[in-house]
């Protein structure tokens, strides 16, 4: 599903539990580790962005434009770094071989501010391997641990259905449906804006 793409891979080295020349590492799974992204990792971004696939749900398949990704998007996710506690947006890697898969984010949701919006983007290559699982499932386990998060939420197309098998996979349920607005999808009939919210509150140690 890729189309040649004109980004260039990153390769990085793995060295006493740091990723050379790369950001800070957050957190490890049994198969991944996310990191802080840092501003040379526009070409990563581009190359994820670049898959048809991978935006089918986001642009109708259009890539992001490499000057957007530098200009717009990279410095917006890295800005989320100054919150505390911890938010934004981590490259997701695999242990075994080091390799850039995408991203996941927890971030304030768009529309109801005072919830995290947790989301992934993942290439397709590791699609149906229960990644998606195990990177969000370790987010909302640390929202509700050590960072001390309220709720979680999670946002996708209705269509999308894969997304939402994840999100019952770790426990998120069905909240309700929405429209996303024409200015969110533009060139989108509305039928196609047509949405589901999921969410999961932090347990009540009480009962």
């Amino acid at each position: 599903m890729f189309s040649q793409s004109p980004c260039i891979s990153l390769q990085f080295r793995w060295h006493i539990g740091l990723v050379i020349g790369s950001g800070e590492i957050l957190f490890r799974t049994e198969r991944l580790y996310l990191r802080r992204l840092v501003s040379n990792d526009a070409p990563l971004l581009c190359e994820l962005d670049s898959d048809p696939e991978v935006m089918r749900f986001i642009s109708r398949g259009r890539p992001t434009p490499r000057a957007r990704i530098e200009k717009d998007y990279l410095p917006r996710m890295l800005g989320y770094y100054r919150q505390s506690p911890p938010q934004g947006f981590w490259a997701a890697h695999l242990i075994d071989t080091q390799e850039f898969i995408g991203w996941f984010h927890l971030r304030p949701d768009k529309i109801d501010t005072a919830e995290m919006e947790l989301g992934y983007r993942l290439k397709r290559a590791v699609w149906g391997k229960g990644l998606a699982t195990e990177g969000s499932r370790a987010l909302v386990e640390r929202a509700f641990g050590e960072w001390d998060y309220d709720k979680v939420c999670a946002r996708t197309l209705a269509v999308n259905l894969a997304s939402r098998r994840v999100m019952e996979k770790i426990g998120l349920k069905f909240e309700r449906e929405f429209f996303w607005g024409a200015d969110v999808l533009p060139e989108w009939a509305e039928e196609e804006r047509r949405a589901v919210k999921y969410f999961l509150k932090r347990p009540n140690p009480a009962g």
